[in-house]
């Protein structure tokens, strides 16, 4: 019988300036011990790369991929319009703009091309590797029961009355 990879998820990122909110994605899977790899890929300055990427993520064993991208944003839409593999885009904080561009260029995807869009910077971040954690959790049990864990002790950090 062959053996079954588990599957993985691929961060990626525009530029290494976008790494500083896309960590916090690597620390989220590590906790929840989902396999991941981290790329810069530029949809502008390195779109041969993006391409050959997209296209080749579902033989890469590749479940979900997140996509941080700043300013014009474009990294989410252009790898989603290439690939049929969920696609989370992370707004990343710009300093003209606070966001508000990257998180509006990811959301106005036209119909047909989806990108699920987070909130800007380290929440979206934080979320967009739940998230990807929750799509794999549907087909692995280990890490269902990771994320329940999570869930547990995020709820049990709440107290019942302020100090």
């Amino acid at each position: 019988m062959p053996k079954v990879l588990s599957q993985k998820v691929s961060l990626v990122m525009g530029s290494q300036s976008d790494f500083k909110t896309m960590k916090l994605c690597q620390k989220v899977l590590k906790i929840l011990k989902v396999k991941f790899e981290t790329k810069i890929i530029s949809a502008h300055r390195t779109p041969d790369r993006m391409y050959k990427f997209a296209k080749n993520a579902k033989k890469k064993n590749i479940a979900v991929i997140i996509a941080g991208a700043g300013g014009s944003a474009h990294l989410p839409g252009m790898i989603s319009s290439l690939t049929s593999i969920p696609v989370l885009g992370v707004p990343i904080e710009s300093k003209k703009l606070k966001g508000l561009d990257s998180l509006l260029s990811i959301a106005q995807m036209p119909k047909g091309i989806p990108v699920g869009t987070l909130a800007i910077g380290e929440d979206g971040a934080i979320n967009a590797a739940l998230l990807a954690a929750s799509i794999i959790a549907i087909n692995d049990k280990k890490i269902k029961k990771n994320l329940d864990y999570w869930r547990q002790s995020q709820s049990k950090s709440v107290k019942k009355k302020p100090i």
